[in-house]
Parts: structure tokens; C-alpha cells; sequence
């Protein structure tokens, strides 16, 4: 089956004739997989790749995220547990004392536009609550956020905690967000910082295939 119609029309945002594509796709009996990897993937990835060269901005983004949900609930029903995050699983939020979360709800959006399975806890959230959703999901990444200078020490706690919890080796924590830098990460010992959500999102799965 040909994906390219599929491809553009989630670029582009249109829900309505994503619907109709995924519908026909899974009438037609293609696989439920194949329609979310070859369909649906590649259309966000294309919008990731020009929002990381500023050739897109966030409503775009939000507007393309939006049309692969739509398609993604269709294949839902049909698709095994555990296909739907076939990458792997991520717990986001933004740290405790910081209610900011564009920036969060924007990797999110880019985790799942790259086929991860993504438990968003919010906004305000405690490094105990981080690790306690990551030990009940068995999670492979923590992805943590912050916009205030205030609120960049809650990371290294959630490091700290992880190592407390005994599951620092099994989880990758990423770190990001306005005030964050390569040199924080290094210095709280966190594995990951990018400057946007589409490296974020690459940086992610790129984890998660070497650690497969």
C-alpha cells in the first residue's frame, strides 16, 4: 500500500481525511503495525525534522500531533498490547514547583510521533513520584522538565532518587527545558539533554534501539 497520502495528510493536519485513510487501510486488511509505522510515524517525523530547522512552530506541530491521535485511536482496538509503544516506554513531567508545560506537552507529542509509549504525570511533579511511575510502568526513560531556575535542582534529585530506588542502571533520565544545559546534566549526572523536543524525541528512540 502506497503511505504517502496518509504521510502528508498527517503532516498537514487533517484529521478528518486521516480517519478516513486508517479506515479504509484496515478495511483494506492491512496490518494495524504497519499503518501506524508507515502511515502515521512518518508524517510527525517529517514535522519534528522542519520544527528542529524552525521551518514549522508549535501550532503546526500541535495541529500535526493532533491528526496522528485521531488516526492512532483508530488502530487502537485493533492492535496487540504493546504494539501501540513498540519503542519502548517514557514517563514525562514537569519537576515539582514548576507548572509550565508546553515544553513538556511538546515532547510528549514528539515521543509518541516516534512510536514510544509515553505516561505524562504533569505538571509539579515530585522526584518520588518520577521514580514510583517508573518503577510501576517499568519504564526505559524519565524525562524531566523545567522553565524556572528555581526548580532545575528537583533533576539531580530525581537522579538521586532513582540510585536510592535501585533502578538508575534501568532507566534513562533526560533533562530539558529553557534553563537547562549540557553542563547541568553533566554535573547532576543525568544521561540526556537536548535543546528541543524533535532532538529529544531522536536522541530517545536512538536509546532505546541500542539498548534493544
Amino acid at each position: 500500500m502506497d503511505f504517502s497520502e496518509l504521510n502528508k495528510m498527517v503532516e498537514t493536519g487533517k484529521v478528518k481525511i486521516v480517519k478516513t485513510l486508517v479506515t479504509e487501510a484496515l478495511e483494506n486488511g492491512v496490518a494495524p503495525k504497519e499503518i501506524l509505522e508507515q502511515g502515521l510515524l512518518p508524517g510527525m517525523n517529517v514535522i519534528g525534522d522542519k520544527f528542529k530547522n524552525n521551518e514549522v512552530y508549535v501550532p503546526e506541530v500541535l495541529i500535526a500531533a493532533r491528526a496522528m491521535k485521531a488516526g492512532v485511536e483508530l488502530l487502537k482496538p485493533h492492535m496487540q498490547t504493546g504494539e501501540m509503544g513498540g519503542a519502548g516506554t517514557a514517563v514525562i513531567g514537569t519537576v515539582k514547583g514548576d507548572l509550565h508545560d508546553i515544553g513538556k506537552n511538546l515532547v510528549k507529542m514528539m515521543l509518541e510521533g516516534k512510536g514510544i509509549n509515553v505516561i505524562d504525570l504533569g505538571v509539579d511533579v515530585s522526584a518520588e513520584q518520577f521514580v514510583a511511575q517508573a518503577q510501576e510502568n517499568n519504564a526505559d526513560l524519565i524525562v524531566c522538565s523545567a522553565l524556572l531556575t528555581t526548580t532545575m535542582g528537583e533533576m539531580e534529585a530525581v537522579v538521586k532518587q532513582s540510585e536510592a530506588a535501585g533502578i538508575r542502571d534501568k532507566v534513562w533520565i533526560m533533562v530539558g527545558g529553557a534553563p537547562i544545559t549540557q553542563e547541568f546534566c553533566d554535573k547532576i549526572g543525568a544521561d540526556c539533554y537536548t535543546t528541543d523536543a524533535a532532538s529529544a524525541a531522536d536522541a530517545a528512540l536512538e536509546h532505546l534501539k541500542a539498548k534493544a
